[in-house]
């Protein structure tokens, strides 16, 4: 395996707008909302900057400090008020770093907690504490595949509930998550935030620390998700082999009425790239211009050229 190090790379954006409900909310009555309304245009394919390519004038390392230039200048393009995008990636195998913008700032999990509930439930059956039915299984590949809602509400009551959380911070260093209080049907899975440095360590667990039984399912699962899936760090391109967990829910807090759109996963040879990306984007924002704003980072960020076409999740899940 590759060393554990670290390239943190945080693109914030007060910018790009997204408008969409998911399998990333969890069953909110109270809180989720149907299509939000918008006239944000889709980001545009031409903002792009071409793809950086090594030369003699420019080695590898140079390449890459044009990429993370480019996706920056991209964000900063997209900027608005009332908006959050932040990204952090770790370059396992090198431990260079480059970071831009807040990944301290909290934000909803959506359906990114769904990563950290297989992970631990697979730690503890492997510790000899649960034991997992054949039913069960099947409930976490529908979870990690499609991000099914039902799956994961059984395997919260199952396995753990509430006292999960206390493990995901102990054990994978997701120190900023929390539960958020003021709902009527008390704590629950898809009432978490938590912030885009804790879930790059847990995607670094599960790369690093997890036994290699786990971590082999772990990454088929993620390379081997759904259409729904397929965008934010899915953008890497086919060459570098991605795979994530995505989630994504309309909330209604401080900052008004909004979607957020999260995703979390890896790219490279062996792994070698762990990324997280959380977006909170202003109200009155398109799912379209979310979906292709925090897909086109992760493509800037590997010198892939933006894609004819995005998956662009079902606003209601």
């Amino acid at each position: 395996m590759l060393a554990s190090a670290g390239v943190v790379l945080v693109l914030l954006a007060v910018g790009g707008g997204v408008a969409w409900w998911s399998h990333g909310s969890g069953t909110r009555p109270e809180r989720a909302g149907g299509r939000a309304g918008g006239t944000t245009p889709a980001p545009s394919r031409t903002s792009r900057a071409p793809s950086a390519k090594p030369s003699k004038a420019c080695d590898a390392d140079c390449v890459q400090q044009r990429r993370y230039a480019a996706a920056k200048a991209y964000m900063d393009q997209h900027a608005a008020t009332n908006a959050y995008l932040s990204v952090q990636i770790t370059d396992r195998k090198t431990g260079k770093s480059w970071q831009h913008g807040p990944v301290t700032h909290p934000g909803w999990t959506a359906s990114t907690i769904k990563l950290a509930m297989a992970t631990d439930i697979l730690r503890r059956q492997r510790a000899g504490e649960v034991t997992l039915t054949d039913a069960d299984r099947t409930d976490m590949a529908n979870m990690l595949n499609f991000s099914d809602e039902n799956a994961s509400d059984r395997l919260w009551q199952r396995y753990g509930g509430d006292d999960q959380l206390a493990r995901f911070r102990d054990v994978f260093g997701m120190s900023g998550l929390h539960f958020v209080p003021g709902f009527t049907d008390g704590t629950y899975w898809g009432f978490v935030k938590c912030t885009t440095e804790d879930l790059s360590h847990l995607m670094t667990y599960v790369l690093t620390k997890t036994a290699p039984d786990d971590r082999s399912y772990l990454v088929s699962a993620m390379r081997g998700v759904a259409s729904n899936q397929q965008w934010g760090v899915w953008a890497a391109g086919q060459d570098q082999h991605p795979g994530d967990k995505d989630g994504w829910s309309f909330e209604t807090d401080s900052y008004g009425k909004h979607w957020v759109l999260n995703s979390v996963g890896f790219a490279g040879p062996d792994e070698r790239y762990a990324i997280a990306i959380m977006f909170q984007v202003q109200p009155h924002s398109t799912i379209a211009y979310g979906t292709h704003t925090v897909s086109d980072v992760v493509g800037l960020l590997f010198g892939v050229p933006a894609p004819a076409k995005i998956t662009v999740p079902e606003p209601d899940g």
